[in-house]
């Protein structure tokens, strides 16, 4: 039998937008303990992002974010010696888990200067509904609709 999980420590919300959403953001794009660091990268690329927009950055990146959000994924099951992906809705904090680590994975592999300018590119075109972690969304339900045969075998 599991042992029972730990407790969820709260995040604190960030200083600028008062949000938990953004604490855990910017929690994804912290390196090496560096989370002041990571606040300037956040706070810079929002405000690029306004600058290339011309609307407010902040409401741009949650709709990047809403944009982004997987609502099935694909779970491998093995049966019979045979392992299946059968397709499953995603949960909640694990939407928006996938979300952020897809948008700050995308960033870090796009061309810029800076890890700001990449973030804001990248938040920019996944608010148009462009990009490569929008791309990623799009494939994750094209898998699950391949895989749709496969549905019965849910737990």
């Amino acid at each position: 039998m599991r042992k029972s999980q730990p407790k969820k420590i709260p995040l604190a919300p960030d200083p600028k937008f008062n949000d938990k959403l953004v604490t855990r953001f910017v929690n994804n794009i912290m390196w090496a303990g560096k989370k002041s660091g990571a606040y300037i990268i956040f706070y810079d690329a929002i405000d690029k992002v306004s600058k290339i927009t011309g609307e407010n950055g902040y409401e741009i990146w949650k709709k990047a974010l809403t944009n982004i959000t997987p609502g099935v994924e694909v779970r491998s099951r093995r049966i019979g010696g045979a392992t299946f992906q059968i397709p499953a809705e995603v949960r909640a904090d694990r939407k928006i888990s996938l979300s952020i680590k897809w948008m700050v994975r995308y960033s870090r592999e796009r061309n810029g200067k800076s890890m700001a300018e990449k973030l804001a590119n990248e938040i920019v075109a996944a608010s148009k509904g462009e990009g490569a972690s929008y791309k990623k969304k799009e494939d994750t339900h094209r898998m699950a609709e391949a895989n749709k045969a496969f549905a019965h075998f849910r737990v």
